[in-house]
């Protein structure tokens, strides 16, 4: 079993010490600040059986400020920074849940519900590199779970498109994952048989597009899921990998 709590110190450890891999660049330039509108969508290929795809819209209305930002349902502030290393507070949805009509395999199992997950989040830039990690938890007591992810990305700028290739390591508890995966004894059939999901490690790689279009800024994002076996083994999934994709367009008002 994973100790959490070292897993978070050495990730903090590992985004402290990068500095020392990379040279001072100049500072990146300030975002500007106020009040935002927008709409986006998001698309999830799901790995559950006979449930294809979750499409997500979001209107999106928020803030950006020294401190605070919020970008519809995402929100996050300041609490710390110091040189390129900044802490923040977060609060994300958590858009996994399902019910009976969602896919036959789902049918005399009790409804997954979405959730709202909060905690800390660790952000180091230097040069055009970001590292980040975070670590949230279920705020609602859904599934009571946690999940703490690692992520390191670099970010190129074409006139005014800029570009950002990423790649992620996600830690889930096992009260997350047999939430969302499991199936409890008393709803195995004879199709679907009784299944308790461990912890599992999951993968991403993907990238994001930002390009100021229609007055706003429009923002592209894909990728691509590589999921942990004690995912991939449930009775109630019939693959291992998926793709996501999210597309919004904001301005200030």
């Amino acid at each position: 079993m994973l100790n959490l709590k070292g897993f978070i110190t050495a990730t903090l450890t590992l985004m402290c010490s990068s500095a020392a891999l990379f040279s001072p660049l100049a500072k990146a330039q300030q975002p500007p600040q106020g009040y935002l509108y927008g709409v986006g969508v998001g698309v999830n290929q799901e790995i559950y059986r006979g449930y294809k795809r979750r499409t997500i819209p979001l209107p999106l209305i928020g803030y950006r400020g020294e401190k605070l930002s919020v970008y519809g349902p995402f929100v996050s502030y300041q609490l710390l920074q110091h040189n390129n290393l900044t802490l923040n507070a977060k609060l994300a949805p958590r858009f996994a849940g399902f019910d009976d009509s969602d896919s036959d395999v789902f049918i005399g199992m009790a409804k997954r519900k979405n959730s709202l997950d909060g905690g800390l989040g660790v952000q180091f830039r230097q040069q055009n590199w970001v590292i980040e990690a975070d670590t949230l938890v279920d705020l609602l007591g859904n599934s009571k779970g946690q999940e703490s992810k690692l992520s390191v990305g670099y970010g190129w700028r074409f006139g005014p498109v800029q570009l950002e290739p990423k790649v992620g390591i996600s830690y889930s508890d096992s009260k997350l994952v047999d939430y969302y995966y499991g199936v409890r004894q008393s709803e195995a059939s004879a199709n679907r048989m009784a299944y308790r999901a461990g912890s599992a490690f999951n993968y991403n790689a993907g990238f994001s597009l930002s390009n100021p279009l229609f007055g706003g800024m429009t923002r592209l994002g894909v990728e691509h899921h590589w999921y942990d076996n004690s995912i991939s083994d449930s009775p109630l999934t019939d693959r291992d990998r998926g793709f996501s994709a999210f597309i919004s367009w904001s301005t200030f008002f």
